[in-house]
């Protein structure tokens, strides 16, 4: 059923089609991110933490020089200095690919995110 066009109001058609490209626009971009690593270090590059965008480990590298058998603790510190270096830079690819999408006026002409909010 096919309403008349109300001035001031946008095309529901239009809408929908707009929706399910931005749909389509942040499904390519959490893809994109997923399949990203990043790398976060600690201790000058003693412990290197990759990951995925989406925080899944892939590998750690330890420099030998940060092994020491009288000080655990000091490695221990580096390991997560070093994740959470990485996880940080997983959440800043997340925001400049996801950001964008998200905010008001994402893509061309778009009503749907002033009409609904976004």
């Amino acid at each position: 059923m096919t309403q008349p066009d109300q001035p001031g109001m946008p095309d529901m058609q239009e809408l929908i089609r707009q929706a399910a490209e931005v749909q389509a626009q942040m499904q390519r971009a959490q893809e994109e991110i997923l399949a990203t690593n990043v790398q976060g270090t600690a201790g000058g590059g003693l412990v290197t933490i990759t990951m995925t965008g989406g925080a899944d480990i892939t590998d750690l590298k330890i420099d030998p020089e940060a092994v020491d058998p009288e000080d655990v603790e000091t490695l221990q510190d580096l390991i997560l200095a070093a994740y959470r270096d990485a996880h940080t830079k997983a959440g800043q690819l997340a925001q400049e690919k996801l950001g964008p999408l998200t905010q008001p006026g994402a893509g061309e002409g778009n009503d749907f995110t002033q009409m609904f909010g976004g």
